[in-house]
């Protein structure tokens, strides 16, 4: 699959994808991070945790989280580097309050900010970051090549990108598993414990038909990234993905 096909949230709705998205994490921002801790059965944090081995490694003077969400990956990098410039970017304030309320009174609250964003409009000027990240965000973006172009652009030459996505397994018996999961338990979960019975249905659908593996790979490559790697997760359904400039 070579090119991100056009899912939204609502599909009756007169706004744009954008608008639809951040309408939907603003409605699920309160009990988002306990429905991802169930949904993913707890795989999330250990995939976040090798992203953070990642950016450790590459020892940053700057870090721009995209698609921050509740600050999940932004905080964890504020607690385990020594990264004196973190920045988390959402275009949801209501996920960006929750982000602001988990570091209030607490010793990180200085070293990482949280500001409200466009990811295909980045508020930075060329080469402002050695890592980006993006965490379960980026299949969310309403013009893929546009976002990432962005992001290549406020990155730094020789910076490191990191993507963490959700993909499909393609092997039996992991494939029906998920298409099980995912199309049928992963909404209802959403519809028993979210106030928004459609958001959940959308995070599924959309993970569904974005690119993933060497699709991803390949448009990576098409914006101009270099040393483009993927490794997919615990049996395929999600996916670390890095690159740099």
């Amino acid at each position: 699959m070579a090119e991100n096909k056009k899912v939204t949230p609502y599909k009756d709705s007169e706004l744009n994808k954008k608008q639809q998205v951040e309408q939907m994490f603003d409605n699920i921002s309160s009990n988002y991070d306990g429905l991802n801790r169930v949904i993913s059965l707890g795989t999330d944090v250990k995939w976040r945790k090798k992203v953070l081995k990642m950016v450790q490694a590459k020892k940053p003077e700057s870090i721009l989280d995209i698609a921050t969400g509740t600050g999940d990956l932004a905080i964890s990098f504020a607690m385990h580097t020594a990264t004196p410039k973190i920045v988390g970017l959402d275009i949801s304030n209501g996920m960006l309050e929750v982000a602001r309320k988990k570091v209030a009174s607490t010793e990180i609250e200085k070293k990482v900010s949280f500001i409200q964003g466009d990811s295909e409009n980045l508020p930075f000027e060329d080469n402002s970051f050695d890592v980006i990240t993006v965490s379960f965000g980026i299949r969310n973006f309403e013009t893929l090549e546009k976002g990432l172009s962005e992001i290549k652009r406020v990155l730094k030459k020789g910076g490191l990108f990191i993507i963490l996505e959700t993909s499909v397994p393609t092997k039996f018996p992991f494939k029906q598993g998920y298409n099980v999961y995912s199309k049928n338990i992963l909404p209802l979960i959403g519809k028993i414990f979210s106030k928004d019975k459609v958001a959940y249905s959308y995070l599924s659908e959309s993970a569904s038909v974005f690119p993933h593996g060497e699709a991803l790979n390949n448009i990576l490559k098409k914006i101009g990234f270099i040393k483009v790697d993927n490794k997919p997760q615990t049996f395929g359904v999600a996916t670390i993905y890095s690159a740099s400039k």
